[in-house]
């Protein structure tokens, strides 16, 4: 054995083997349990970060453990290729977007491989690639003959740099999050699929996966559920003739005897038929369509009306009020229109305080009084005052009182709605899917069929600023007779809510999935970051559904587990810059200089020695320029080095700090291990694990051994919290090196922790476990190892320590034999020294024995 770590031949060898021999080619088996550990695959921008190489080593090492029991595991590898940001890239580099995304793919295959994660190759596909998209396309078509899909003219947020449809949450104070440009609202025709049909069932189903209660809390609230009363408000004009009543929703009917004003959105029909008189109106609603979009903007933004001249008419008293257009209210929410009672709705509340419309209170404070409202609305639920025939009634009363008069005068109904809207899948860009769709002469839109599947996307495109290429190409969208393509390609969200199933059958070109996904589905594990946590999964879940109700899959839920780890964070460092701007510097270019604790004082820049400015530890991020790129990591320590880091710093769901100090002690560790190893192998060969003639020194080193089994068993296949298991092992190699027992039987109870360290760690440092295991003596390949097992035998003790305190306070230790009854251990510790000073001249009042843990004795 060589007695010096050298990483990097250490890691070529066991890559080499695992090629080979294709240690992780995954073949289905019905006699084995199956394990599906899938990351989110990542997009291919050139390099992995920090970010990629946490999650991916996270679903590395389940993978390998779960192996190591005995499962037969799965774990896959693409590429989410298609997006804007190659698009962007393409007209910044002069590079066709194929081009720059398959050369990245085959960089970051090789950083991936580099890492030694334990990936069947022989499944990998990028999104990009028409074999994959073209079932896409497919089952496109199937879902509009079933009349899941339908387009629609619809109002969306339109970026005219990007020229393509945004998001809400990509609207960042009125500009688009990727190209800065004012947004726009317009409308224009998309298709959308009906996820609204499955609203109930995505909600439901959320009991029956183990995810995070926190991403299923945000899964709820997005789809949203809510029990109202949808009711009409009958509309006068400025010459007091009767139009289209105006409908709202409401969750809170019993606030209805305090409506004030109406609010409708810009782009509302009535907006648009009071905007037609109203040059001044219609200037008003133009400014809206640059408005802000989300929800937090709506919340916060600065509430701006116009009156339309119109009034509605309320449903039970009669009363009119002003029908106003809204900043704050969107057509894509609920009806586009809202009742405004500012005396219990805090946004309502700022509007009419902004135009000197009434605030009534109609739901008393706690003390059966009228709220105060000079401050704000009063928002909770109460009994009803100022509300004639209602009044007294609390919220369930009054809802239900207020429905049924609503009903029986023909004015609304009680309602369920959804928050959730159907999925606008088509994007007006390039780098995408095509739709499979072909418009006729005479206006016919016809799903095309499987003979004309796949739409391939033209790869060898010039891209610019202007636009799609594809609306420029006659060749693409010209099919002859007057018929037509569409030249709308799929929201990527598409491609990345069924790539886990197709992971399955990768290899099958006659059809979207087969036999096999069923083998394999749902994902055992599913691993990936918070921010993913609405819409990919929710849409996933959708997907998985469709897929189901076809016959293409058997499962309900596409994920059964989620774990969604933190992020890397690490410290900034920058100069302030004239005009209030910042210039960022990269840690590895600061000198930073520290007190004898280790704390931070100042820093300087390496290259001119002067002062930088701290910034604090923030995500690692190009824009902060805090970023540490793993290949030079892996360059300079060893994979392992680095997935050790990356497991042991930090619980897989809180962040983690970088430190290179961190990375150095993990690789120190890495060199002690092999050390302990080859010393051992040097002190001779071992015995026969005899263990009826342990001495105490060797039963005592054989119990770590199998405690840290114990511990890191549970650590990692239950809990996943790695670092512990990491640490327990960690403590095991500190007492083998301090075990100095050459006699054959000591060699054997070392072996046997030895042996243990090596598997325990085999799934986190896979390469250096490979030849140490090789090393002491195995023909068979670490890969292919038993997950070592606890003998219970070797847990026993023969005595226990256990802590006295008095009063809570700890006041001494006590040894005592393990099987020591209740009077024998209250008797030890009200006689040990330190317990009788504390209790002396007082009453005992309690002794409290928690069984092989503490006494607590209890005096006044």
């Amino acid at each position: 054995m060589d007695a010096q770590y050298k990483p990097f031949d250490i890691e070529r060898d066991a890559q080499q083997y695992w090629d080979k021999n294709q240690c992780f080619k995954a073949v289905e088996d019905a006699s084995r349990e199956k394990f599906y550990c899938l990351s989110m695959f990542p997009y291919p921008s050139g390099k992995l970060h920090m970010g990629h190489v946490r999650n991916y080593t996270i679903g590395d090492v389940v993978s390998r453990y779960q192996r190591m029991q005995g499962k037969n595991v799965m774990q896959p590898m693409g590429w989410d290729a298609f997006g804007m940001p190659a698009e962007n890239a393409a007209i910044q580099n002069q590079v066709p977007p194929a081009k720059w995304t398959y050369a990245n793919i085959d960089y970051m295959r090789d950083q991936l491989k580099a890492l030694g994660f334990a990936y069947d190759w022989s499944r990998e596909f990028a999104t990009c690639d028409s074999d994959y998209y073209r079932w896409e396309q497919w089952f496109f078509t199937k879902l509009v003959e079933k009349g899941l899909v339908y387009k629609k003219m619809a109002t969306v947020n339109w970026d005219p740099v990007d020229q393509t449809v945004l998001a809400n949450e990509q609207v960042i104070e009125g500009r688009g999050w990727r190209s800065g440009a004012l947004v726009e609202r317009k409308e224009i025709p998309l298709w959308f699929l009906k996820i609204t049909d499955y609203a109930e069932e995505l909600l439901a189903d959320l009991d029956k996966v183990e995810w995070p209660e926190q991403v299923k809390t945000m899964q709820r609230n997005w789809i949203g559920k809510s029990k109202g009363v949808e009711m009409d408000f009958a509309i006068a004009d400025h010459n007091g003739e009767a139009l289209e009543p105006l409908r709202i929703y409401t969750t809170r009917p019993d606030t209805l005897m305090g409506v004030t004003y109406m609010a409708v959105a810009a782009g509302h029909p009535l907006a648009r038929a009071a905007a037609e008189g109203n040059p001044e109106l219609a200037v008003f609603c133009e400014e809206c369509a640059h408005g802000g979009t989300s929800e937090a903007e709506l919340a916060t933004m600065e509430k701006k009306g116009m009156d339309t001249g119109y009034q509605a008419i309320h449903p039970i008293s009669g009363r009119r009020v002003p029908v106003y257009v809204a900043n704050f209210v969107l057509m894509e929410y609920g009806t586009g229109a809202v009742m405004a009672v500012p005396g219990h709705d805090q946004r309502d509340w700022e509007f009419a305080t902004q135009y000197g419309l009434p605030i009534e209170a109609v739901i008393a404070d706690e003390n059966g009084q009228a709220p105060d409202l000079s401050e704000g609305a009063y928002v909770e639920y109460g009994t009803l005052i100022h509300s004639g025939e209602f009044d007294g009634l609390d919220f369930q009363a009054a809802f239900d009182a207020i429905a049924e008069r609503l009903r029986q005068q023909g004015h609304g109904e009680v309602k369920t709605n959804f928050r959730l809207r159907d999925w606008g899948v088509a994007r007006q860009r390039y780098w995408g899917a095509p739709i499979p769709v072909k418009y006729g002469p005479e206006g016919q839109t016809v799903p095309l069929t499987d003979e004309e599947l796949p739409v391939a996307l033209p790869m060898e495109v010039t891209v610019d600023a202007t636009g799609s290429p594809l609306k420029k190409m006659p060749e693409f969208f010209e099919l002859g007779d007057g018929w037509t393509r569409e030249t709308d390609t799929f929201d990527t969200f598409m491609e990345s809510s069924w790539y886990y199933a197709r992971f399955c059958c990768a290899d099958n070109h006659e059809a979207m999935l087969d036999e096999r996904a069923d083998y394999w589905l749902p994902v055992d594990l599913y691993i990936g970051g918070i921010e993913h946590a609405i819409l990919h999964l929710l849409y996933a879940r959708f997907f998985h559904k469709l897929m189901r109700d076809f016959g293409l899959v058997n499962s309900d839920e596409p994920f059964q587990r989620l774990l969604t780890q933190g992020m890397v964070i690490a410290e900034t460092y920058y100069r302030p810059q004239p005009g209030g701007g910042k210039e960022w510097f990269n840690p590895a270019d600061v000198e930073v200089k520290r007190d004898d604790k280790g704390r931070p004082l100042s820093a300087v820049l390496i290259t001119d020695e002067q002062p930088v400015e701290m910034g604090g530890i923030e995500k690692m991020s190009k824009s902060k320029n805090n970023g540490v790129d793993p290949q030079s990591m892996i360059d300079r320590f060893g994979a392992d080095t680095v997935r050790l880091f990356m497991m042991f710093a930090a619980p897989p769901e809180q962040s983690l700090e970088w430190s290179d100090a961190g990375v150095e002690g993990a690789h120190r560790f890495l060199k002690r291990l092999w050390r302990l190893v080859n010393d051992h192998l040097a002190a001779g060969e071992p015995g026969e694990l005899d263990v009826a003639a342990l001495s105490e020194p060797q039963r005592e080193l054989r119990r770590k051994t199998h405690e840290t089994i114990k511990k890191a068993s549970d650590d990692i296949g239950r809990r996943t919290t790695f670092n512990t298991a990491i640490a327990a092992v960690m403590e095991l190699s500190n007492a083998l090196t301090r075990f100095d027992d050459p006699s054959p039987l000591g060699l054997a109870v070392a072996r046997e922790g030895i042996e243990a360290c090596v598997l325990l760690l085999a799934p986190i440092t896979p390469h250096a476990c490979h030849a140490l295991w090789r090393e002491l003596g195995h023909a068979e390949p670490a890969i292919d190892a038993t997950w070592p097992s606890v003998d219970e035998a070797a847990l026993a003790r023969d005595t226990l320590e256990l802590v006295v305190q008095v009063n809570g306070k700890l006041r001494a230790r006590l040894e005592v034999a393990a099987d020591a009854p209740k009077a024998d251990i209250e008797a030890q510790a009200l006689a040990a020294e330190n317990v009788q000073r504390h209790t002396e001249g007082k009453t005992v009042r309690k002794v409290i024995v928690v069984p092989g843990k503490l006494v607590n004795i209890v005096v006044a």
